[in-house]
């Protein structure tokens, strides 16, 4: 029988897939549309394991569309590209984060901010305005736009490289846009997972003084010894809330909360100065509660920031790529996915799962 127009631009992709909100992953066939004028098409070699996967699989925020194939952390090599692709050629070391698509033509898209257009198309769980639906890294190839596809420099590893994507540049943009560079200053990192861990590397790259504030006590050593943090607060237990015996009340210029659990934001709040900011880039399921009288008594502001435009992107993996910083991972076979997600809901990870697709994956 012959293929339909359709059929015919379509090519056959093999990954692992949820089909309900139990989150359990197994092999998946599927489809994915041919190489483009405008497409490069990867090989994937590589994927990191984002909480956002872990959130999206379970269906914890309530918009998931089944069957779904995580994966918005993907690094591997150009295969193929369009006729009208200048940026990349076939053998490329490339990455795809968090956004494959965007209108290209509204205010945030002409600003290089298309992490924030409208119509954003995100890597997986989401739909091309054709109606055809995307799916993650979690797989053996995947076809992007190349506006969309980032170079690896060439000193960067693809696998510990890979959650740079979005771990990287979920921290990286709003140090950059709250003004959280400034060398001397004192950074506060909430949280010590895969967001965090990251931000302190960066944080030290910008020359800050970097204090990690967590409430798990053990991460104590790994953090000062093997992330190179300055200091470390414990923030479930106000006695212990001290760095080198001294009160840490009012003595950070600024916190990245990194948390993606439900938590309290007084306690972070009352280690800012006077002029402080906390960010907040972790996504809780369900509503913080915004202490108001620290922000109007202090002069603090709290603001929020998702991901970064492509080009910032870019700029973070060559900042990353300049100071050596990559994720520490944990490097696993697909097969290894369902029982990674169960460590992952229990923060048993330091500090990120990469998949090593192009080892594992077969049908």
């Amino acid at each position: 029988m012959a293929k339909s127009a359709e059929e015919e631009n379509q090519q056959e992709a093999f990954g692992w897939a949820a089909t309900d909100n139990s989150g359990i992953l197994s092999p998946f066939n599927f489809s994915r549309r041919e190489n483009g004028d405008d497409d490069v098409t990867l090989k994937i070699l590589y994927c990191g394991v984002c909480h956002s996967d872990l959130h999206t699989l379970r269906n914890e925020w309530g918009f998931t569309f089944y069957p779904v194939v995580p994966g918005h952390e993907i690094s591997g090599v150009v295969t193929k590209v369009g006729k009208n692709v200048t940026k990349f050629n076939i053998g490329d070391r490339v990455g795809v984060g968090v956004l494959v698509g965007s209108c290209k033509t509204c205010e945030c898209c002409e600003q290089d901010l298309e992490n924030y257009c409208p119509r954003i198309i995100f890597t997986y769980n989401s739909y091309n305005p054709d109606g055809t639906k995307n799916y993650g890294g979690y797989s053996d190839m995947i076809v992007v736009d190349q506006r969309y596809v980032l170079r690896f420099p060439d000193n960067l590893p693809l696998d510990a490289g890979a959650p740079l994507l979005c771990a990287g540049i979920t921290v990286y943009s709003p140090m950059k846009y709250y003004g959280m560079t400034e060398a001397g200053k004192h950074l506060g990192v909430a949280g010590l997972g895969g967001l965090g861990h990251v931000a302190v590397k960066i944080g030290k790259a910008f020359g800050l003084k970097v204090t990690v504030i967590s409430s798990s006590p053990q991460k104590e050593s790994e953090a000062i010894n093997r992330l190179g943090a300055d200091s470390f607060l414990v923030s479930n237990d106000p006695a212990k809330m001290k760095v080198h015996k001294k009160s840490a009340i009012g003595t950070m210029d600024y916190i990245i909360d990194t948390v993606s659990a439900v938590h309290p934001l007084l306690p972070l709040l009352s280690l800012l100065k006077v002029n402080g900011k906390l960010v907040t880039v972790g996504l809780p399921n369900k509503p913080l509660e915004l202490p108001v009288f620290p922000l109007v008594m202090g002069r603090k502001l709290i603001g929020g920031s998702d991901v970064g435009g492509m080009k910032e992107t870019q700029e973070m993996l060559d900042f990353c790529a300049k100071h050596n910083i990559t994720a520490d991972i944990e490097l696993i076979r697909i097969e290894e996915i369902n029982t990674a997600m169960e460590r992952l809901a229990k923060s048993d990870v330091r500090y990120r799962f990469v998949i090593d697709v192009a080892n594992s994956l077969s049908q």
